[in-house]
């Protein structure tokens, strides 16, 4: 097994969404959410994560390199940068993703965010959700172009949430990203969720831009995802992540898992480690 970057991993004690609080209807979703995914055995597994040394133990266990953790700026979740770099100081295994969002912030306040969120923490990389605005917003959507333009000429890659998740599925449509890497050749891009179960289309739009990057983590493991590793066996070598979207799934299993989807031998050590540290300049 190659080393392993974790590209999509959030402790319990982050946010109740990620389980901090038993007995809550969050922590009964994420529950549901390991059931969905997969999840064999204990259903409860994250609360390991409940507190940093949990965490780090977790981490450790899994044997990662790197696990990379995600802020988010949405108008329902907010998990401050500042937050998610006190996370990452802890330990050199940890990294981080910051988030920003024009709309709730104003474009250029959100590009000062982005930039401190950079230079002066830290972090690896900006995080986006236009599907998750109020209204929702495809991810082409000229009221993100400046934060595009900021990070595409300082060379940070942007991060964008996808998937069935997005409260309103119209917006889960990997057309709007093929518009977004024309408009942006340059800026690099990495999709969570990999636009699953639109594979296809996404694969499709990976295969035109090279600047795309698609991270399934959970998704991997669903119907009609074999697709990204057939792909990953050809032209998406380069632009293919493995994350296990931590709490919603185990990292060791997810690991495990993904070894068995079909990679060829010389695919895997791109998948799990050398596309992500080329993506966050490591």
């Amino acid at each position: 097994m190659p080393p392993v970057i974790d590209m999509r991993c959030r402790p319990a004690f982050l946010h109740d969404f990620f389980g901090r609080t038993p007995g809550t209807p969050d922590y009964e979703t994420v529950k549901w959410l390991n059931r969905r995914v997969g999840t064999r055995g204990d259903v409860e597994h994250f609360a390991r994560s409940a507190t940093p040394q949990g965490f780090l133990s977790v981490v450790r266990e899994a044997r990662l390199t790197h696990a990379v953790v995600v802020g988010r700026h949405t108008p329902t979740q907010h998990l401050p940068n500042d937050e998610i770099a006190a996370i990452v100081s802890a330990d050199p295994a940890f990294l981080g993703i910051g988030a920003v969002d024009p709309l709730i912030q104003g474009a250029k306040d959100a590009i000062a965010e982005a930039e401190r969120a950079i230079t002066v923490l830290g972090l690896k990389g900006i995080d986006l959700e236009p599907g998750f605005a109020s209204p929702p917003r495809h991810v082409d959507d000229f009221a993100y172009f400046p934060v595009y333009e900021f990070l595409m000429e300082k060379g940070i890659p942007v991060f964008l949430m996808s998937g069935p998740t997005t409260p309103n599925p119209r917006y889960n449509d990997p057309a709007a990203l093929g518009n977004l890497a024309r408009q942006f050749p340059r800026l690099k891009i990495a999709v969570y969720h990999g636009f699953w179960p639109n594979v296809q289309e996404a694969l499709g739009v990976a295969f035109r831009h090279e600047n795309v990057n698609l991270i399934p983590d959970m998704y991997l493991f669903q119907v009609g995802s074999q697709a990204y590793a057939e792909a990953a066996n050809s032209f998406l070598r380069d632009q293919l992540l493995f994350g296990s979207s931590y709490p919603f799934r185990p990292i060791g299993q997810s690991i495990e898992d993904a070894g068995k989807c079909g990679f060829k031998d010389e695919a895997l050590p791109p998948f799990f480690h050398d596309n992500a540290a080329r993506l966050l300049g490591l």
